[in-house]
């Protein structure tokens, strides 16, 4: 008996066991309900496919636990080595913060599930996190557009945010590695400034590399990213004039891979309004088209 008492508990008894029902809503309504309960730690083994590779620092986690106990239960399914086994789907800072923390035990919610239902589980909450850099929230995003078939509105309605959102995550994907890790670097992660850098310009890894530096050291702002392409597209006109005329050509690759658009311009300079005016022009022809 005073091995029991002596034993830290996962949740304090006056706080009941309790769970957000964002993204297991559609499988909470099978027809056997999760059950929560208290397992040892011991017990409990990490995912080894889990998606989120780095847990961050733990310290200050494991000493709200110490203090407090673990308020929300972590989501498990069993383990294949027997029915006494558990492995971690949702919650792995939890579990991992727990251990730190020298709990016994710890709450969890037990579900059936299989492979790939535990890995599209454990991806979406990964995506719900708020620290997240916008490359990881837009891998993150065709991992379940790819793997699972999800449609930009039904990863908006997982994660909680706007379609809109999903689509510029997925579009700055179209940014190569190597400015990814400069943007990362230099602390450029808003997802405006990072738009504006990939139409300014254009597939030139080197220019987009040049602009971020300047975003970090010159504080440019959008409407500077915007006339910085206007100058390029300007200087590449007068180039182009010096020989033979290039036509312009505007090319877009959506973001799920499925298309791309390539459209030719007789003239060699072509700014954004003359564009939107074509694509505007092309809408309204196959609409007359449709009917």
């Amino acid at each position: 008996m005073s091995d029991q008492l002596g034993k830290k508990r996962g949740l304090p008894e006056r706080v009941k066991m309790r769970h957000d029902s964002h993204f297991v809503d559609d499988l909470t309504s099978r027809e056997h309900e999760p059950i929560g309960r208290m397992v040892p730690l011991s017990q409990i083994e990490p995912d080894p496919e889990q998606p989120r590779s780095e847990m961050g620092n733990l310290a200050e986690l494991a000493a709200s636990i110490r203090e407090k106990g673990v308020l929300e239960p972590i989501l498990v399914r069993p383990h294949g080595g027997g029915d006494d086994r558990f492995c971690v789907v949702s919650g792995e800072r939890r579990y991992q913060a727990a251990l730190l923390a020298d709990l016994y035990d710890m709450p969890v919610i037990v579900m059936d599930l299989d492979d790939e239902e535990a890995l599209e589980i454990a991806l979406v909450e990964n995506l719900q996190r708020k620290d997240l850099t916008p490359f990881e929230e837009g891998e993150g995003y065709r991992r379940l557009a790819d793997q699972y078939g999800y449609k930009h509105e039904r990863i908006a309605e997982a994660v909680g945010k706007s379609r809109t959102v999903v689509t510029e995550s997925l579009t700055l994907l179209q940014i190569p590695p190597r400015a990814r890790s400069v943007a990362v670097a230099l602390g450029v992660l808003s997802k405006s400034l990072l738009l504006e850098v990939l139409k300014a310009a254009s597939d030139d890894e080197v220019e987009m590399v040049r602009l971020l530096e300047r975003v970090a050291d010159q504080g440019l702002t959008r409407d500077d990213l915007r006339e910085a392409a206007k100058a390029r597209k300007i200087s590449s006109g007068a180039k182009a004039a010096s020989g033979r005329p290039k036509p312009y050509v505007f090319r877009f690759k959506s973001a799920d891979k499925t298309y791309n658009l390539a459209l030719t311009f007789r003239k060699s300079t072509v700014d954004r309004d003359d564009l939107i005016q074509a694509l505007e022009q092309i809408l309204i022809q196959l609409q007359d088209t449709k009917e």
